[in-house]
């Protein structure tokens, strides 16, 4: 004697259903984290050039340019150091001063448009939201907190993102061939 398995009825519309719940499962997950520089010293400079950002219009914004100039000239070193390594990636990543410079300057008006348009946002609610910045940012014992501090704070997350939000870098144009050379 073989004994069969009946077929379990399926119910008209379950396919659907399961694939509904499947899709609102997915939804529900996190989104996946934000690109990251390939070099990790890549990613802590941009983070800490949008720290420095963010505190830059905080300061504009919230009339707090007193307590941004104390920022700068506390961590006036390190933020030297990660301005020039900041150049730097663009010129690597860009061919050359004038282009890495050039697309520096867009980089840094796109993160502070970007910064300014979350002020904008939030409105008045704004300022006191984020006046702490200042005391947290000037507790800090020294300048070699400021990359872990800047990191903690996930300031590229808001339409601005480091290396890969950087302009891409310019395409090699191809060698160009002389009078006296044929494709073959």
């Amino acid at each position: 004697m073989t004994e069969t398995n009946p077929r379990p009825r399926r119910r008209p519309g379950a396919a659907p259903l399961a694939l509904l719940l499947a899709g609102a499962m997915l939804a529900a997950q996190p989104a996946s984290a934000l690109p990251r520089c390939a070099a990790d010293a890549d990613q802590s400079v941009f983070e800490l050039e949008a720290l420095k950002t963010e505190l830059m219009v905080v300061a504009t914004t919230c009339k707090f340019e007193d307590r941004y100039n104390a920022f700068v000239q506390k961590y006036q070193p390190t933020l030297a150091t990660n301005g020039r390594a900041f150049g730097q990636y663009f010129i690597r990543a860009h061919g050359g001063v004038r282009p890495g410079q050039r697309q520096n300057d867009i980089y840094i008006t796109e993160l502070a448009n970007v910064r300014s348009n979350v002020a904008r946002q939030l409105g008045s609610d704004y300022c006191p939201r984020n006046a702490g910045l200042f005391d947290e940012v000037m507790a800090l014992p020294s300048g070699t907190d400021l990359p872990a501090y800047a990191a903690g704070k996930d300031l590229l997350s808001s339409g601005a993102t480091a290396c890969q939000g950087a302009p891409a870098p310019r395409a090699a144009t191809p060698a160009r061939r002389t009078a006296g050379t044929h494709a073959r």
